[in-house]
Formats: structure tokens, C-alpha cells, sequence
């Protein structure tokens, strides 16, 4: 036997097949890489935040108080992902926002006690107020989405002008825009705080629901796959995504809703009804995206408008719609801002479009079109609010906040367009002089 015949393993071989079986695994595990991108920087961002406050950022009370605030945030980056991918924007939405809020408000504190005569804190305020916001935002949404698709006017242009409108209609309405409070005591729940909340056994039934939820999920889609013969992922992997997402859940529930106690009671304050109202919507966003046909014609659209068009997709149709959500979805944002507040202000969603738009692409939508998904959104949103809540622990003053911001938004769509052209150096280029820029930023605007 000679040397030829012995089959010798070099380092370098063994390294590329270790690799290649890394990504045949990866392949089989069917997991969203870029999602778990995105749950790994948030979990670095976590831990720099926590070191850098000395251990003020991942305790019980930050974290709850960062849920209620993703939540408003993240409820209308669901609808800007539809937006998004329907080759559209809307930058209205921080305005429209505001406005809806004081018209609820007004509703309120004004039409209902005053106009109408029937006194404050009736026991349906809420429920007229709520839906006159809901109704009127589907409505504004119907227009601009009308504007655009059958008046063929850019949507940048549209949404500008409503951008510019709907601020300016607040300061028409009522005394020029004067803060209304306070609002009735119910809608006030909508908003959170230790009394909107679920407390702790309904917590724990919440969590207990999610964790059924993700096991039937998972084997409702393996079941699935085998009726149509399709391949399915080894039932050992199967059942760890499981086990893993329950633990997940549990945390969530034990270490930040049950392990906040509520200043007021001393008790555990429990899941709040803005995070309730969030994971309502992001159910109810992918059933729509994924199950529903009105998605699957806006990923149509916007993956070959032409196609779409030829296919016999009514394209005019489903571009109008995704406005009409945006404007549902705002008016529920609105509704959860204003009861936060316990009033009505003129800056109500001041820069909320910036903040909307960088969720949804941060989290994955593509400014292409026909890319975007809604979990993605929703952490998009939770890691732009944990930007914003470490650097007010680290005391950053506002103007480096937005520059961050700004630096975040640049960064993730300069990736987002290198990762289509498959340029991995350049990727990985601009996600480091993104970290660097922020981080001088951050160290420099410290107080």
C-alpha cells in the first residue's frame, strides 16, 4: 500500500466539511438567518446597554417599561411592512398619528360631555371614542391609498402632504391644539401602567397559551408537510424549537412581567395590555401576510408589479388596502400613546414615522419590494425602542440620540442592499463602520 492510497484529513478539509455540515444543518433547521441575526444583535445590544449603566438596563422594571413602549411603535410597523413591500412608503404616519389621538381625546373630554350633554366617564366613552379613531383612520387610509394607486401620485408625495395636514389640523381643532386631560378612566387602561395589566395568574394563562400556541404552530406545519409529501425537519429539532420557545415564554412571564412589582399594590404587575395588544396584531398581521389572499397579493406585487397586473391581480385594489390598514393601525397606535399619557398633545408622534420605517426595515422588509416579514417588524421595533431607552440610562442627550438613529436606519438598508447583490465583505463592511459611527456618537454625547 502506498502513500497515495492512505486517505489522509488535512485541517483545511476537515474545517470545510465541518462547515458545509453547519449549513446543511442550518438549511434543514428551515430557520430565518436573518431573524436570528437580529435576535443576536438585540441580545448584544442588551448586554453593552446593562455593562455600560452598571446593570440598570436588563432588570425586571427597564424591561417592562421597554415592552409597553416597543408596543406602539411595533403595532404600525406591521402595516409599514405591507406598505413597504408594496414598493410604497408612508411618512405620514407620526402625524396621522397625532391627529387620530387628539380627535379621540376630543371625543372624549369634548363632544361626548359637552356637545352631546351626556357627561364624562360614561361607561361606553371609551368604546365611541375608540371606534370614531378606528373609523376615521381606515378612512384616511382610504384616501391616500386612493390617491396613489388610482390617481397614480407617488406615494412619498402623497403621504408627505399628509405628513403636513394632519399635524396642522390638530392645532385647527378645538383651542389651537390644546392639551386635552384628563381622558376617561377606561381608555386610560389601553394604555398600560400597573392597572393595564393582566396581573399575575392571568400572566401566567397568557403564557401558558403561548406555549401551546407554539407547539400546535409547529406541528400543525409538520403535519402539514407530510400530508403533501413535502420534506419535514427531524422530529428531535422539532421538539427542541418547541421546548425553546416555551422557555422563552416562561421567562418573559417570571422575569419581567411577574418580576416587576406594580409601585402603587407592591404586587406583580403582570403582562401590560399595550404587549397584549401587540402580540394581538402580530397574529393577526401574519395570519393575513402569509394565510390570507390580500398578502399574498401585496408580496405579488411587490415582488413583479407587472406580473401581478398580467396574473389578473387587481393591483390598484390591494395597493389602497394597505393603506387602509396603515390608518387602522395607526389609530390603535394612537389610541395606545394617548391613554399612556392620559392626554392629548400637539407633538403626539413627532418623528414615529422614522422610527416605524427603521423597524420594518431593520427588520428585514426590503425597500425592493416582495421581501418583509411581520416578527421581523415587531423586533425591528423592540431594538429601535432599546436603543433609545439605553442612551437615556447612559444619558445621552437628544440630538446624538437621533444621529444614532439615523446612523442605524443608513446601516441596515445599506446592508439589506449588499445581502441582495450577494457582497458579503461590503455587508460586513458597512455593519462595522455603522457599530463604530454609533458608538463614537454614544461616547461623545454622554452627559
Amino acid at each position: 500500500m502506498t502513500v497515495s492510497d492512505v486517505n489522509v484529513t488535512t485541517p483545511t478539509d476537515q474545517a470545510a466539511q465541518d462547515k458545509k455540515t453547519f449549513k446543511s444543518l442550518l438549511a434543514s433547521s428551515e430557520v430565518d438567518t436573518r431573524l436570528g441575526g437580529m435576535v443576536v444583535a438585540l441580545l448584544v445590544i442588551w448586554v453593552a446597554f446593562n455593562i455600560l449603566s452598571g446593570g440598570n438596563f436588563l432588570t425586571s422594571r427597564n424591561l417592562w417599561n421597554l415592552s409597553v413602549q416597543s408596543a406602539s411603535i411595533a403595532i404600525m410597523a406591521t402595516g409599514m411592512v405591507l406598505i413597504i413591500v408594496s414598493r410604497n412608503i408612508d411618512l405620514s404616519v407620526g402625524s396621522l398619528l397625532g391627529f387620530l389621538g387628539y380627535v379621540m381625546a376630543v371625543v372624549q373630554t369634548k363632544w361626548i360631555p359637552e356637545s352631546l350633554g351626556l357627561g364624562f366617564d360614561q361607561w361606553y366613552t371609551w368604546i365611541v371614542a375608540l371606534a370614531v379613531g378606528l373609523l376615521l383612520g381606515a378612512i384616511i387610509g382610504a384616501v391616500q391609498g386612493f390617491v396613489v394607486a388610482y390617481g397614480g401620485v407617488p406615494a412619498f408625495i402623497v403621504t408627505l402632504g399628509g405628513f403636513l395636514v394632519w399635524r396642522g389640523l390638530i392645532f385647527r381643532m378645538g383651542e389651537q391644539g390644546a392639551t386635552l386631560s384628563p381622558l376617561d378612566k377606561t381608555f386610560k387602561l389601553i394604555g398600560g401602567g400597573p392597572e393595564g395589566s393582566l396581573g399575575e395568574w392571568r400572566s401566567w394563562v397568557l403564557g401558558l397559551l403561548g406555549c401551546a400556541g407554539v407547539c400546535f404552530s409547529i406541528y400543525r406545519s409538520r403535519a402539514r408537510r407530510q400530508r403533501y409529501d413535502l420534506g419535514v425537519r427531524p422530529l428531535g429539532m422539532d421538539i427542541g424549537f418547541a421546548v425553546f420557545g416555551c422557555l422563552v415564554i416562561i421567562a418573559g412571564i417570571a422575569l419581567v412581567a411577574i418580576g416587576y412589582e406594580s409601585p402603587i399594590s407592591g404586587d406583580p404587575t403582570g403582562v401590560a395590555y399595550p404587549v397584549v395588544i401587540l402580540i394581538v396584531v402580530t397574529l393577526l398581521m401574519t395570519y393575513v401576510a402569509k394565510r390570507r389572499r390580500f398578502g399574498r397579493y401585496v408580496f405579488a406585487f411587490g415582488g413583479n408589479p407587472e406580473a401581478a397586473d398580467l396574473g389578473g391581480i387587481n393591483t390598484r385594489k390591494t395597493v389602497m388596502y394597505t393603506f387602509v390598514l396603515m390608518g387602522v393601525l395607526c389609530a390603535l397606535s394612537a389610541a395606545v400613546q394617548t391613554a399612556r399619557l392620559d392626554a392629548a398633545v400637539t407633538n403626539l408622534g413627532v418623528q414615529n414615522e422614522l422610527d416605524v420605517i427603521s423597524a420594518a426595515v431593520i427588520g428585514g422588509t426590503s425597500f425592493a419590494g416582495g421581501i418583509g416579514t411581520i416578527p421581523g417588524a415587531v423586533l425591528g421595533a423592540v431594538i429601535m425602542q432599546s436603543l433609545r431607552s439605553g442612551m437615556v440610562l447612559l444619558k445621552i442627550d437628544s440630538p446624538s440620540q437621533d444621529i444614532v438613529v439615523g446612523v442605524v436606519l443608513v446601516t441596515a438598508v445599506a446592508i439589506d442592499s449588499f445581502i441582495r447583490m450577494g457582497k458579503r465583505r461590503s455587508m460586513l463592511a458597512a455593519l462595522s463602520v455603522g457599530l463604530v459611527i454609533s458608538a463614537i456618537i454614544i461616547q461623545t454625547g454622554r452627559q
